[in-house]
């Protein structure tokens, strides 16, 4: 059972970027290509690179070869699910602190 721990930590620190997050919520959308992705991103065509390593190495996306252009899709939905949970939770907290700012500020 610890292994599974193990395995889920180390996919879990490939979300601690906030350029991966952002190409993972760009492909939500489905298939994107490599210049799509830089010009969304921002990012230079090497760091792309470097990212989608990262993330194919994990599982998280899968590539497609047409030509010179390269695509790329998640692999599975339940990825996007999660990083919109994530993301839920963190609105939710974020308003809940709004919430209690707002009260102490008005005594």
């Amino acid at each position: 059972m610890e292994e599974i721990y193990e395995l889920q930590a180390d996919v879990c620190k490939i979300f601690a970027n906030a350029k991966r997050l952002e190409i993972i919520s760009i492909l939500k959308d489905g298939e994107t290509s490599a210049n799509k992705l830089i010009e969304k991103t921002g990012l230079s065509k090497a760091n792309l690179s470097q990212n989608m390593a990262v993330l194919k190495a994990k599982g998280v996306i899968l590539t497609k070869r047409e030509g010179v252009a390269i695509f790329y899709r998640i692999a599975n939905p339940k990825i996007i699910q999660a990083c919109h949970l994530m993301r839920e939770v963190l609105t939710e907290q974020i308003q809940e602190k709004g919430r209690i700012v707002s009260i102490l500020t008005n005594k």
